[in-house]
């Protein structure tokens, strides 16, 4: 089973558009595909219009695998099922600390995963620095890290591989990709090229388009409420691109 980290550490830069729409090109290109929504918020099940759930432990979750398989949902769209956010997430950092720190962690989950037959895992991770953050990037084969193009960005991106090496994550484990670009704006198109030129960083580019934001409305993936727009076909040329990455 391919894993899937997507994850910055900075709110706001589309993380959670990412991966909902590469869970569903996962899906579409026909892989049994599940989405992880760890981030408490949950705002990837409001988009698969799947309902957290309001009590859970995050303990169970963890320890006792059966109970997080017997959590997750189909969504609507063949191959794609979802392991909805929980408000106990809030506390799983505690369980965290509790649990030796290793990939074991989150180990067992991943391997039951596999087991039910998931052959791609997207994890849409919170933000912040946190337990539960670096343990999934510990886990996952990849971390998709989406960057907004201005220089803040691009210094918390920084920040985030520098603390990573911390942990014994080596660079050439994220595949960061540019989010919300507006090629209207030198500055967007400077760091953008200058970017990828001087990083390993993924070519694909996820423009700042309306068809976006209107996914809160749609409560779909782009690809299906907006088949022809620019960001379908740039999801799903990201996906293409991270698919060679694994």
């Amino acid at each position: 089973m391919k894993s899937i980290a997507v994850y910055n550490f900075k709110g706001g830069v589309g993380k959670t558009a990412a991966s909902v729409n590469l869970a569903y090109e996962g899906a579409r290109s026909g892989q049994k595909t599940l989405l992880w929504d760890l981030d408490p918020q949950g705002a990837s099940s409001f988009y698969f219009r799947i309902k957290p759930k309001i009590k859970g432990d995050a303990k169970r979750l963890l320890k006792k695998t059966n109970k997080a398989l017997d959590q997750i949902k189909a969504t609507d769209y063949e191959n794609l099922d979802l392991l909805p956010a929980d408000l106990s997430y809030r506390e799983m950092d505690i369980v965290l600390d509790e649990m030796k720190r290793s990939k074991k962690r989150f180990g067992p989950l991943f391997e039951a995963l596999e087991e039910e037959g998931y052959e791609t895992l997207l994890i849409d991770c919170p933000p912040g620095l946190t337990l539960v953050s670096e343990n999934a990037m510990i886990a996952s084969d990849l971390i998709a890290s989406p960057i907004i193009p201005t220089p803040l960005s691009l210094r918390a991106y920084d920040q985030m591989t520098a603390h990573a090496k911390g942990l014994g994550i080596k660079k050439d484990r994220f595949a960061p990709f540019f989010s919300m670009v507006d090629r209207r704006k030198s500055l967007h198109r400077e760091v953008v090229t200058s970017f990828i030129d001087a990083h390993k960083a993924l070519n694909s580019v996820i423009p700042y388009l309306s068809s976006i934001e209107r996914m809160g409305l749609s409560r779909e993936p782009v690809a299906v409420s907006e088949p022809r727009s620019g960001a379908a076909r740039a999801y799903r040329l990201l996906f293409e691109e991270i698919e060679q990455l694994l």
